[in-house]
């Protein structure tokens, strides 16, 4: 009996997991939970802002899409553009979109960026840049990866940046839409996560290094458009969301040199109702810890590690923008065990999502006139 309930919990493991001999498990899709966290406007004013992130001093480094880099205060004050952003390809998808500072900032005021760089002939690339904060600009710009090659098309560009435990970057990336089938190719950068030194070199370790014609950036492959990615607190491992097609959001842990499916094998269908691909579960391709259908959009996330939201240390937050929510996911030895959703009453895209050194979480809204929120407890503790 004892043998025969240890098969049983490994077969429930098994399919809880997603493994490759079977389907991921699927959000129930629950409705949003009024009354739990309310959300404060800090600023307003924004156009389009995208990514996010704290500065030490308590300030608030903002990017909006169109080019803008800005200092956010605590009273919501917004700066100027900052001087020293390069030139972005601000269509459709595209523009300034991810930031983040460099781990040892309080030494270099280093800050590293994602946009969509132009090219010739009106095509674009998914690119990371760094710069030095100075008064009112960033110093000593410096392009530190481009994607190649660049390509028609304003969709599809990721992209977050995220700095792992050993110094490294991952740097998540889109198919570019148009060129899907390129995300299963090894010598092209679209739908791939990349890991580069903070100065653009190619650390040694990684998965292809070496190997003729393949380039040697690729962490992994078979992406869709990652526009979220978050360092577990634990285990320090890179935790993605996805965007899918018409359903088929994904949630990953991406491991080096694996093949992420994409668009061979997907939970969704295109746009049209069209299936693609062939199915959703094929050898040698990885199958998501988790999967939205119908779909949350989902961008900016985070691991809260702090206790000003009670009971929710742990959780993975993940910013929906359509239908637009806050979605909190509590993940136990690495897989899903619940899903609850946040504000969707206010109607708002959640772009960015990250904690704050008050311990609360803090939201860019991608809007026309977007916000900075803050979310808190309907009662604060």
């Amino acid at each position: 009996m004892q043998h025969l309930t240890s098969t049983l919990v490994l077969i429930a493991t098994i399919v809880a997991c997603g493994s490759a001999q079977g389907p991921a498990p699927r959000s129930p899709t629950p409705n949003s939970t009024p009354g739990v966290v309310r959300a404060e406007t800090v600023a307003q004013g924004l156009v389009h802002p995208w990514g996010l992130v704290f500065l030490p001093d308590g300030r608030m480094l903002v990017t909006e899409r169109p080019g803008r880099l800005r200092i956010v205060s605590p009273n919501g004050a917004l700066s100027a553009p900052l001087g020293g952003v390069p030139a972005v390809h601000a269509r459709g998808q595209g523009g300034l979109l991810d930031v983040t500072l460099d781990p040892r900032f309080a030494e270099n005021r280093m800050v590293y960026f994602s946009f969509a760089e132009p090219g010739e002939g009106g095509t674009a690339g998914t690119a990371v840049a760094r710069g030095r904060l100075g008064e009112g600009q960033l110093d000593n710009v410096q392009v530190i990866y481009r994607q190649r090659p660049k390509l028609q098309g304003a969709s599809h560009f990721g992209s977050r940046i995220v700095f792992g435990r050993d110094g490294t970057i991952f740097i998540t990336q889109g198919d570019r839409q148009a060129y899907r089938d390129s995300a299963q190719s090894l010598t092209a950068g679209m739908g791939k996560i990349m890991r580069v030194n903070p100065d653009g070199t190619v650390p040694k370790d990684n998965p292809f290094v070496g190997r003729p014609g393949v380039l040697p950036e690729i962490w992994s492959y078979g992406h869709r458009n990652v526009q979220g990615a978050a360092l577990h607190p634990g285990t320090g491992r890179l935790w993605t969301a996805e965007h899918g097609a018409a359903g088929g959001d994904e949630l990953n842990h991406p491991e080096a040199g694996k093949n992420y499916g994409w668009p061979v094998i997907t939970y969704g269908r295109d746009y049209s109702g069209v299936r693609i691909g062939e199915g959703t579960e094929k050898a040698g391709m990885e199958q998501p810890v988790y999967y939205w259908d119908p779909v949350i959009a989902a961008s900016g996330m985070v691991f809260y590690t702090g206790d000003s939201l009670p009971g929710w240390k742990g959780s993975l937050f993940v910013g929906s923008m359509t239908p637009g929510a806050l979605v909190r996911l509590v993940l136990e030895n690495g897989i899903v065990t619940k899903e609850e959703r946040y504000l969707g009453e206010l109607g708002e895209r959640f772009r960015d999502i990250q904690e704050g050194p008050d311990g609360f979480l803090y939201a860019v809204t991608d809007s026309p006139n977007g916000r900075v929120l803050r979310i808190m407890p309907v009662s604060r503790p």
